[in-house]
Order: C-alpha cells, then sequence, then structure tokens
C-alpha cells in the first residue's frame, strides 16, 4: 500500500475534504442569508413588526453551512485522528476526500438558491402574514438536496470507508 495517493497523504487528503466541505457550505450559506437579509431589511423598514416572521427565512439557508461543519466534524474525530491519523493510506484519506464532495458542492449551490427562493417568499409574508407556513415550505423544498449529500455523504464515510479503515487495523 501507498503512504500517498496523487503525492498526498492519506491525511492531507481527508483534511483537504473536510476543508471543502466546511468551506462550500459556509460559503452558499453566507451568500443565501445575504440574499434573503437584504430583502427582509427593506420589508422591516416599514413593517418592523415582521422581524419574527420573516426570521425563519433568512435563517433557513444557513444550516448548509451546520451540514459543511457537521462534515468536517465527523472527518476529524470519527476517524480516529489521535491512532491512525498517521497510518491513514494515501488511497484510504482519497476516498474521505471523495466522501466529503457531496456535501462540498451542493451545500453550496443549494444554499445559494434556498436564499434566492426565500427571496421570492418573504413578499408572501409581507403582504399576507398568514401566509408564513406555505411561504417556508418553498425554500425548505431546496434543502431537500443539502439533506441528501449530507446523508450520503455520512453513509460513504460510515458503511464504506469506516469498515475499511477499521480492517486495516489503523
Amino acid at each position: 500500500m501507498n503512504a500517498t495517493f496523487g503525492g498526498l497523504s492519506g491525511v492531507h487528503w481527508a483534511v483537504l475534504g473536510a476543508a471543502l466541505a466546511v468551506i462550500g457550505g459556509g460559503m452558499g450559506s453566507s451568500m443565501g442569508i445575504t440574499y434573503i437579509a437584504n430583502v427582509a431589511g427593506g420589508i422591516l423598514v416599514d413593517m418592523p413588526d415582521l422581524f419574527g416572521p420573516l426570521l425563519p427565512l433568512v435563517v433557513i439557508p444557513g444550516t448548509q453551512g451546520i451540514y459543511g461543519f457537521i462534515t468536517g466534524v465527523v472527518v476529524a474525530f470519527v476517524m480516529k485522528p489521535g491512532s491512525g491519523w498517521g497510518a491513514l493510506p494515501g488511497w484510504v484519506g482519497f476516498q474521505v476526500f471523495l466522501a466529503c464532495l457531496p456535501v462540498a458542492f451542493v451545500c453550496c449551490i443549494s444554499a445559494i438558491y434556498q436564499g434566492l427562493t426565500s427571496v421570492g417568499a418573504a413578499p408572501m409574508v409581507a403582504k399576507r402574514r398568514e401566509e408564513m407556513g406555505r411561504a417556508l415550505v418553498l425554500p425548505a423544498l431546496v434543502e431537500t438536496y443539502a439533506v441528501l449529500s449530507l446523508i450520503v455523504t455520512i453513509i460513504y464515510l460510515f458503511v464504506v470507508i469506516k469498515p475499511l479503515y477499521s480492517a486495516l487495523g489503523i
């Protein structure tokens, strides 16, 4: 077994994957929140009593950043950093890297589009406050794909890579 794969050690590949997941989720969430916060701020100038109903629309694009963070934590702690990082073969680390890509890319893109969907739903809340529940469903539909990417990443890490990791005696 090679200690490196593509010129990087296993730990380098794993950390690169975790970093991409955290960066992708965080970057997309910050953009999505910015889009809806700008629109909500405009609405709140005239209707400050809508802060509560608009807040869920502003917060929801931030969940993808949490999914990226969760992925980073799972990679950092579940993969036994104290006992196995140094012995992690490059090709296993590369698989950890690949497992992190669904969250890195899907959460980045879905958070941006979730923010834009929230922008479309905000006027609905401004005109008819009782429609807040329906307005929240629209961006929540975009969330589905971020959740699916997190599930795929976790399944790949725990069902495919973790047993392989354990079989190597790491």
